[in-house]
């Protein structure tokens, strides 16, 4: 991983007083989507769900405003922006003035395209406008209540070999909250819910979680997660269709929700209880 030899995490840092969107570090995504034989067309459409809940800065008079703030990436960016790297950049608006809120936006979607490589969107909302983040259930039928013995928390993806029943099509919505992997360079735990929509032979369900949980102890950031459980999938089970949405646990005022599906459209701005 020579590639992040500079990357910040990990690293002792001090905090900005002033804003520097220098401080932005991208990743390349082709560096994890070689491991996966993904190459430049992509095996799904997708974008990244970041929340951010420690997002502010100065009005005019030198006044803070805080907001709530949600940016959406496009999966074709070549580039994901590593997650310290933009909590300091957040940070580095907080003695910064500003016009107003749309001059906040203008230059959020700046710079966050710069670093990406594409088109980023930016969603401000005020902490009493709550149509954007309301806790709410997943849909669908959840996987956490299997009776099995587990063995494997190291990746193992031929969990799923023969998993899927191709005597007949369903179409079904699955999910679990036993989703924990670890960060690529600090090991620290990252946890997530993931909710499954499929439709093709039917997946044994017994196999699914125990796949999830072989992530435990494996080490990929967030976004490189859902594209493997993506194309591993695929691989094994085969589906007609495919949806895989996780919706990670905050760190440092951020979350990142990563949605990958073989249909186009737009991830859905879900918030859990544990968000």
């Amino acid at each position: 991983m020579s590639d992040l030899s500079e990357i910040p995490l990990g690293k002792t840092t001090e905090y900005p007083s002033c804003y520097d969107a220098g401080l932005l570090y991208p990743v390349p995504r082709q560096l994890k989507r070689d491991e996966l034989a993904i190459g430049t067309a992509l095996p799904f459409y997708g974008e990244d769900i970041w929340n951010s809940y420690e997002l502010s800065w100065l009005n005019e008079r030198g006044k803070p405003v805080v907001a709530l703030g949600l940016f959406r990436f496009p999966c074709t960016t070549p580039n994901l922006v590593e997650s310290k790297s933009f909590k300091l950049y957040l940070n580095s608006l907080n003695q910064t003035r500003f016009a107003d809120q749309q001059a906040v936006i203008d230059c959020l979607q700046r710079d966050l395209s710069a670093a990406s490589g594409g088109s980023v969107q930016v969603t401000l909302s005020a902490l009493d406008d709550l149509s954007l983040w309301q806790v709410q259930p997943l849909a669908g039928d959840c996987l956490d209540a299997q009776d099995l013995d587990v063995e494997h928390y190291q990746l193992k993806a031929e969990l799923l070999q023969g998993a899927a029943d191709g005597t007949a099509v369903v179409e079904e919505t699955l999910y679990s909250h036993l989703l924990k992997s670890n960060c690529l360079i600090t090991s620290q735990p990252d946890w997530a819910s993931v909710w499954i929509r499929y439709r093709g032979g039917r997946i044994d369900r017994q196999a699914l979680l125990a796949y999830l949980i072989s992530f435990r102890q494996h080490n990929e950031f967030h976004e490189q997660c859902v594209e493997r459980i993506f194309t591993d999938l695929m691989r094994y089970c085969q589906p007609e269709s495919l949806t895989v949405y996780a919706r990670y646990t905050r760190r440092g005022g951020l979350d990142i929700n990563p949605w990958r599906s073989t249909e186009p459209g737009v991830a859905p701005q879900w918030r859990l209880s544990r968000q």
